[in-house]
């Protein structure tokens, strides 16, 4: 391999980088002055996992407001406290407005564990209790369109990323929040979108942004295979978030710099090569 070559391969790497950086850009002009809610299980889910997502989202030129609802402390270790104020100055490094706009509970109802179920039902009632919209207790034909005081809900999706079950328990707790919202509503427009953060493979999780080709394929094909079916209200289904390198070492800093309590051996490889600290594809979920 002659030098030209192994100069040419860091340009060819950049180029790409940048080019599906920009070129997602496009796929999310649905997501302009929305008030935007994410919600995560424990402190540093928004770095590790969320990062592109949020720096996207909270960009000055989209209008959005985004917050943060986290529903345990990540008290696992006795650092539940420092946990708390690690979440928030990392809030502040993507780009969240101010720190009441993060919102972490300590609650024996969401113990942070491997072992640990949370109750669906529990969630979906502290989401009740933060955005309006209780669960409905018997159905109402000529009740009043359902609202909430946010437009969109992002969160993990079925499979939690990492299997975690406090993750996959707030796709349910989020799915059982909305169902409620409309229960006896048919006929309105559910207030609040879902979306959700895509899954993926092993060997996927670890190539990092050259995940973004391979998102944007699979988003193509199946963009082309829902035009074949009939057509709804609903807008589009999927989002990606690719972050450019600028955006990338932001994410890394939100673990470095807040989350020094979690920064392991381990999480040095997550941060370095994992696809979710430059890549997030977002899937919109069906309510009711």
């Amino acid at each position: 391999m002659d030098i030209c070559t192994i100069l040419a391969i860091p340009i060819l790497i950049s180029t790409l980088w940048l080019f599906t950086a920009n070129l997602s850009r496009s796929s999310h002009p649905h997501f302009i002055n929305r008030r935007i809610c994410l919600l995560i299980a424990h402190p540093d889910d928004e770095a590790m996992f969320f990062s592109p997502t949020l720096l996207a989202l909270t960009n000055s030129e989209t209008g959005n407001h985004v917050k943060i609802l986290c529903l345990s402390n990540g008290n696992a270790d006795g650092l539940g406290q420092i946990r708390e104020k690690e979440l928030i100055a990392s809030a502040e490094v993507l780009g969240l407005r101010s720190q009441d706009d993060v919102l972490v509970l300590d609650s024996p109802d969401f113990i942070d564990g491997m072992d640990t179920k949370w109750a669906v039902e529990k969630i979906a009632d502290v989401l009740g209790q933060a955005f309006g919209g209780q669960l409905s207790k018997k159905k109402d034909p000529d009740a009043d369109a359902p609202t909430a005081t946010i437009d969109v809900l992002v969160t993990f999706d079925r499979s939690g990323i990492s299997s975690h079950p406090n993750h996959i328990a707030l796709y349910h707790g989020a799915k059982a929040w909305l169902n409620g919202l409309m229960d006896g509503k048919e006929g309105w427009r559910c207030p609040v979108e879902l979306h959700t953060l895509t899954s993926v493979s092993i060997l996927r999780k670890y190539i990092s942004f050259l995940d973004a080709s391979t998102t944007m394929l699979l988003g193509f094909l199946g963009g082309i295979r829902d035009s074949r079916r009939p057509k709804n209200s609903e807008g589009r289904k999927q989002a990606l978030f690719v972050s450019d390198m600028v955006q990338w070492r932001q994410g890394q800093k939100a673990m470095t710099n807040a989350h020094k309590s979690q920064m392991r051996w381990f999480r040095w490889g997550w941060i370095t090569f994992g696809r979710y600290m430059v890549v997030n594809d977002l899937k919109r979920q069906s309510i009711g």
